[in-house]
């Protein structure tokens, strides 16, 4: 199985969110990680969804989505085609002897450091799955306090765009 990553237009109002993801778990389809947020259109929303499966489940899913009242379009973001980023917040133990040494690290990874008290710090990094999957296991020896990640979000590469302005205006 495969992952896949749905990016998916809708109208920006409530209760759409929960039908989108609704129908997830009633199709017994799990989602691996989700992102939503206002797009350059204060009327609708973008859904970013990674999920897991086959090439026909994938279609499937997209086709169910697509069907609901508030879609407006459905895309599989294509690997070579577009762009992921996450955002980590991490948050590890270091004493006054070892902080040298993590804040090499996070500026090795462009990470940026965004509190730092007497007993930790705690990192930002934006990036792909890999690169947040190499910063956290880099910071594991120091004592990973606490972690937080985002979801998945993306854009196809390019000129390449969700919709046409025009395809919305009534």
């Amino acid at each position: 199985m495969k992952r896949h990553v749905l990016s998916i237009l809708v109208e920006n109002h409530s209760g759409v969110l929960s039908r989108v993801t609704g129908l997830f778990s009633r199709r017994g389809y799990n989602i691996d990680s989700l992102s939503v947020g206002t797009t350059e259109d204060p009327k609708l929303s973008r859904i970013t969804i990674a999920t897991t499966g086959d090439e026909r489940i994938i279609n499937q899913i997209s086709k169910q989505v697509d069907k609901l009242v508030d879609t407006v379009k459905v895309v599989e973001l294509i690997p070579d085609e577009s762009i992921y980023r996450e955002i980590a917040l991490i948050k590890v133990s270091a004493n006054s002897k070892i902080r040298p040494e993590i804040v090499g690290i996070v500026e090795i990874f462009r990470a940026n450091i965004i509190d730092v008290s007497t007993e930790t710090i705690t990192a930002e990094i934006t990036g792909n799955e890999s690169k947040i999957l190499a910063f956290v296991e880099l910071m594991e020896p120091y004592g990973i306090k606490e972690l937080v990640r985002t979801g998945v979000t993306g854009l196809q590469r390019g000129a390449n765009i969700i919709k046409e302005y025009n395809e919305l205006e009534d």
